[in-house]
């Protein structure tokens, strides 16, 4: 149900204005608005704090369907779910569920998450983005970059540096709302891919923020940081899943739909086991993020599951991209067919929260004790 739900919406809303979003980079808040409506902001969030109270089956399907249609939406509704929102819920007090949880469920509030900088991305413990205690309040100076909604967000979960640099209890999380003195978005990337979906810098500039913006304990940000990366992992693979079957999708249409020597050229045996191929590699990608998202739901450790969902995932749907990409050969290259853009976005898949480099060595380490 909630895959056709999301099927439909996206069909009606976001396939007609796919390319002039991708070529304007205009990030469509009011399509945020109607996920809000649809629950689509708030899956995980449970229905005491306004939200629809699922797991991460529908969360994973329903990121899936937006990704069939535009990885782009897919990826801002992943991001505003499983990094801003869900860390509120996870290590928020009762105080500041009960504040920001209603109104990120509804998406009221667009959410966005802050921890990478210009010169640290998987080194974040030698951040420079500091905060420094002033009575009952923080004083954050710094920057942060590659931040999803850091111009359009309402509230923004930041994880800055209290302590000493490398110190992995040397960091804190915040929860900083739009409008606060000092604190606004910066320089927007102007990207390769996903273009909808915004992602610019966050700074602080003598930004005070009040203690009681502290999520959790002083010194347990990074910690946090990690955890809820291990979810974000899972909706990056279910990101790529839809992105690959989105590409697999059209290639398959458009093969029976072309004709060359008199017949389909889904009946050459060069197209139709590139197809196989794809079909069967992203089908095991799925089992792998499903495998790591029944560990979630039971509240099991899922660091190296998702790490392997992620990573196998983002590689198989790259390479289904590219393989539709082939099958429309010289239509494959413009932007009349949906392929070029699907190729273009999924190359992201890779690379956010965490490359696939970064995913081998948890993997590796995990086998290597």
């Amino acid at each position: 149900m909630i895959a056709e739900s999301v099927r439909d919406f996206a069909e009606q809303h976001i396939r007609p204005n796919i390319m002039t979003w991708d070529e304007s980079q205009e990030f469509p808040i009011h399509i945020f608005k109607e996920l809000g409506h649809l629950g689509l902001m708030g899956v995980l969030v449970p229905e005491e704090y306004g939200g629809s109270g699922l797991g991460y089956y529908e969360y994973v399907t329903a990121i899936k369907e937006l990704s069939k249609v535009d990885p782009s939406i897919g990826l801002s509704m992943a991001a505003h779910n499983s990094l801003c929102t869900n860390h509120i819920l996870t290590f928020g007090n009762e105080e500041q569920k009960r504040k920001y949880l209603p109104k990120l469920a509804t998406a009221e509030f667009i959410g966005a998450w802050g921890l990478t900088e210009v010169g640290t991305g998987s080194d974040a413990g030698g951040m420079n983005t500091v905060a420094v205690r002033d009575g009952d309040d923080w004083v954050i100076n710094g920057s942060k970059n590659f931040i999803t909604h850091a111009i359009s967000g309402d509230v923004a979960v930041v994880i800055v540096r209290t302590g000493e640099k490398g110190d992995s209890h040397g960091m804190s999380a915040f929860v900083i709302e739009k409008g606060t003195p000092g604190f606004r978005g910066g320089r927007k990337e102007n990207k390769l891919g996903m273009r909808a979906s915004e992602t610019a810098e966050l700074i602080f500039e003598n930004c005070r923020v009040p203690h009681a913006n502290m999520l959790g304990e002083e010194g347990d940000g990074f910690i946090q940081a990690m955890k809820i990366l291990d979810g974000g992992r899972i909706s990056i693979a279910a990101l790529s899943l839809g992105t690959g079957f989105g590409a697999l999708e059209a290639a398959v249409k458009y093969s029976k739909e072309r004709e060359q020597f008199g017949k389909p050229i889904s009946k050459f045996q060069g197209v139709s086991f590139k197809l196989a191929e794809m079909a069967t590699q992203l089908e095991a990608a799925e089992l792998l993020t499903f495998q790591a998202c029944d560990l979630k739901n039971k509240n099991q450790k899922v660091t190296v599951a998702g790490a392997k969902a992620k990573m196998y995932s983002s590689e198989v749907a790259v390479k289904a991209c590219n393989e539709a990409v082939q099958i429309f050969g010289g239509y494959g290259f413009t932007k009349d067919f949906p392929v070029e853009k699907f190729y273009r976005d999924v190359k992201l898949c890779t690379i956010g929260e965490g490359t696939t480099e970064i995913q081998k060595l948890v993997i590796s380490r995990e086998l290597m004790k």
